[in-house]
């Protein structure tokens, strides 16, 4: 058997039917893994359904809210339900209010960390049962370069992504022994939804960008991928707890 191969895998991808998540989603695809995306909107979810069966692979879309504290308890089972088995969990869904920290109210606050960690918490915690009966599993947490980096409107989606680094420590050095990895990505600049919306909202922010990257280009979904299937794969099976960016060089250019 490859390293890399995920066939007779399945994967339940929360925020995969678009951007960075769908961009995983077709990686794994592309290795033999059934796939589960999770996502509110339903549209979104066949186009994203249509794309992914396209490439031969078995697939189902979950319309869910994930900050539902039941989210994670309620997929796990119709995930094990539909396919016997679960095997890989990203943990991708998030999203972001932009405003200086004076401005931010207490509500907005935490419905992004609700949406960026606790729901990561909560679907990580539901997956942990299954993964130890079946004796080992893979999680992939998406953190941010706001995982390193701070920003003046964006305190709380860097509390976000700063709380997923940690807890993806804390949860491999809790789950090692029922070979459970867990990791997380970070991505770069990347052209996706969220960061369009942000152009629009912040002047000059593409070219900014643009010119500490050293790779030349801000990267797309497709360009997580790779990693997606490293670190879902038996290639990573004694790589846990770290954090490791696709960012085209942007975190280490000064």
């Amino acid at each position: 058997m490859s390293l890399f191969d995920l066939n007779g895998r399945v994967a339940i991808i929360t925020g995969g039917n678009g951007g960075i998540g769908l961009g995983m989603a077709m990686g794994l695809a592309s290795s033999g893994a059934s796939i589960a995306i999770v996502g509110r909107n339903s549209e979104k979810n066949k186009t994203a359904s249509k794309k992914l069966a396209a490439t031969g692979v078995n697939v189902i879309a979950i319309e869910k809210d994930v900050t539902n504290d039941s989210a994670g308890t309620e997929v796990a089972t119709e995930v094990q339900n539909k396919f016997g088995r679960i095997d890989i969990l990203i943990n991708n869904a998030g999203s972001n209010i932009r405003k200086r920290p004076e401005d931010l109210s207490l509500d907005e606050f935490r419905w992004v960390q609700d949406t960026n960690l606790t729901s990561a918490f909560v679907f990580s915690q539901a997956m942990y049962p299954h993964f130890k009966k079946a004796g080992g599993g893979k999680i992939i947490n998406i953190g941010s370069m706001y995982s390193l980096f701070g920003g003046p409107v964006s305190t709380a989606y860097s509390v976000s992504k700063g709380g997923i680094v940690q807890m993806t420590k804390s949860m491999a050095a809790a789950w090692g022994t029922d070979n459970i990895q867990v990791n997380a990505v970070l991505p770069g600049w990347i052209d996706t939804e969220l960061t369009r919306t942000a152009r629009e909202q912040i002047d000059g922010l593409y070219e900014k960008q643009l010119a500490r990257i050293p790779d030349g280009r801000w990267g797309t979904p497709e360009d997580h991928a790779g990693i997606a299937v490293f670190l879902s794969s038996n290639a990573s099976n004694y790589i846990t707890g770290t954090a490791i960016p696709v960012d085209g060089g942007f975190s280490i250019s000064g």
